[in-house]
């Protein structure tokens, strides 16, 4: 993966926009988060292969290094993922976009593609 490109990341939205994708959306604190510190209590969000269309895609932000992307969705409704800070296109053409935390373990993640994703 590499880091965030505002241009590239915009260009690859674009490409997606107004067609039926899937999207993963994934945003944790860390598994053990609770364990490793009794100040911070695990939170978590998971969501996998929603079929969606988006009449507008958007990346923001980038000046400490993490993006948010938002997808305006053609029912009127919004996917706003916060903390993004690299992505990739993978051998499956699948989009990946993930937010890495300070020690460099997933924070976020949005993932948009044409076709289902794995189960």
């Amino acid at each position: 993966m590499e880091k965030i490109n505002l241009e590239q990341v915009q260009e690859l939205l674009n490409s997606y926009q107004s067609k039926q994708v899937y999207v993963h959306v994934e945003v944790t604190s860390g598994m053990y988060a609770s364990h490793m510190d009794e100040q911070v209590f695990n939170t978590g969000m998971f969501l996998r292969n929603v079929p969606v269309t988006f009449t507008q895609g958007a990346v923001k932000g980038g000046t400490n290094g993490e993006f948010r992307v938002g997808l305006k969705l053609d029912n009127g409704g919004w996917i706003y993922v916060l903390g993004l800070t690299h992505f990739e296109v993978n051998e499956n053409g699948e989009f990946i976009m993930h937010g890495f935390n300070y020690d460099g373990k997933l924070a976020t993640a949005l993932e948009i593609s044409t076709k289902e994703f794995f189960k």
